[in-house]
């Protein structure tokens, strides 16, 4: 008999957020009036794993019925042979340009599902361009950005568009990110440094590969071009100075946009049901940028030195060394080895603050009018990278095997694409994130 297919796998469940992704998974393992979600675990290191798995489960005999599986990505045949025990792959393996590759690979050739964290857009691009076409064929789902990069960006995005009721339409949405902490400032992970520090010595590959590509599709926004705010600016509805900030977010929202252009009529479901008839209604296009809130000057010339001493380093490989073996010094206390502690964690969260600007009435933007309607959303929720980020990837996983037929049928695409005609939104505000309307006003 052909062995029985586990529903999820974690590949990389022994790394530091692995761990954490394992213990936000194994709280949905026995759904109310459900049968039991069959969870599995991968990764190198057989102990790692068993270790991260008690450190993970409170249950001992729930922590007993989760296999472990022995993969290693420089291993094309144990990738392979993991794909042929899974439906769904979570991958936990950055710096995804280093070791995301293969897994994607794997799971396109077996047409298994896979999701990641990944915040690099050079490696999500690249994976489009090399296995869209492939994962199409093979029915398999390749959604990467399903952590705190990109979820609140697509999604706070979406929930301020939808505020927007008819004949009212927005023009622009912006995002603020405030970061705070109810005890003392929480660290990063190496890992999370050594991502950065990559896609910064990185930058020019990315510039090639986006022009060695056809120009993406670009949609018509309600009103056309906008006054954008600039580099830094003080944002009243966040309360502090703003600095753009460079991630991945805003590429991710204008990739779901395109899909949106370059398929007007939606994406075949893995089901075969004909499209909706309005495939996407729950998207609107508008511009969008991102932003990071500093309370005082002494935060932006903080940030600007970050920046200075990753551009400067990251010109040559000893730097890049440096930069990865010190991240303590050389991200002025930012990032540490050994990560945060749980007491950091538990004491973090996060708001994010979108403006969305735009017209009361769509019949105002013929006339020349400028924007006159301003609506303020927000979301909260605990700590970015160890508690949200597990939150929104497993909700993510979770829509993926539970709602599988009415999700396109395969492809390299977007979460905003993927996710944003299904309840996810509810998902997230049923497991410790709020979504919130803050002001509708004239402006």
């Amino acid at each position: 008999m052909a062995e029985e297919l586990v529903d999820i796998v974690i590949l990389g469940a022994s790394g530091f957020t692995g761990k954490y992704v394992l213990r936000e998974l194994l709280k949905f393992a026995n759904p109310p009036n459900s049968a039991p979600r069959k969870i599995a675990i991968a990764g190198r290191s057989r102990k790692k794993l068993a270790a991260a798995l008690t450190w993970a489960s409170s249950d001992p005999n729930l922590s007993s019925s989760v296999p472990i599986f022995e993969a290693d990505v420089n291993s094309v045949q144990s990738l392979v042979t993991l794909c042929k025990k899974t439906k769904v792959l979570v991958s936990c393996v950055g710096p995804y340009r280093k070791y995301g590759r293969p897994v994607v690979e794997a799971c396109v050739e077996a047409g298994v599902d896979y999701l990641d964290i990944t915040g690099e857009p050079e490696f999500m691009e690249e994976m489009e361009h090399l296995y869209h076409e492939k994962a199409m064929q093979s029915g398999s789902l390749v959604v990467s950005a399903c952590g705190y990069d990109s979820i609140p960006a697509e999604f706070g995005v979406i929930y301020n568009t939808q505020q927007w009721e008819e004949p009212s339409v927005a023009n622009t949405v912006d995002s603020y990110l405030v970061l705070e902490t109810k005890g003392k400032r929480i660290k990063g992970n190496i890992g999370t440094w050594e991502s950065l520090v990559l896609g910064v010595a990185n930058e020019a590959n990315l510039q090639k590969l986006r022009k060695s590509r056809p120009r993406r599709s670009r949609p018509q926004i309600p009103g056309g071009s906008s006054k954008r705010p600039g580099l830094i600016h003080w944002e009243e509805n966040a309360g502090g100075w703003a600095v753009r900030l460079p991630s991945a977010d805003a590429t991710v929202v204008r990739r779901t946009h395109a899909t949106m252009v370059d398929n007007p009529n939606g994406l075949p479901k893995a089901g075969g049901e004909p499209s909706d008839e309005k495939p996407w209604a729950s998207i609107k296009p508008v511009h969008y940028g991102c932003y990071v809130i500093q309370k005082s000057f002494v935060g932006i010339i903080g940030m600007f030195i970050l920046g200075f001493i990753l551009v400067v380093f990251t010109q040559f490989k000893a730097g890049q060394k440096l930069l990865v073996q010190y991240p303590e010094l050389f991200s002025l206390g930012t990032f540490h080895k050994e990560g945060p502690s749980e007491e950091e964690i538990e004491q973090a969260y996060f708001r994010m603050i979108y403006v969305g600007r735009g017209y009361s009435d769509s019949a105002k933007i013929s006339s020349g009018s400028k924007p006159d309607k301003e609506i303020v959303t927000r979301i909260s929720g605990p700590e970015i990278g160890y508690v949200t980020t597990p939150i929104v990837l497993i909700q993510a996983a979770l829509i993926m095997l539970d709602e599988r037929r009415s999700l396109p049928k395969g492809g390299v695409l977007t979460p905003g694409v993927v996710f944003g005609g299904t309840d996810y939104i509810q998902r997230l505000q049923q497991n410790g994130m709020s979504f919130d309307v803050i002001s509708t006003k004239k402006i």
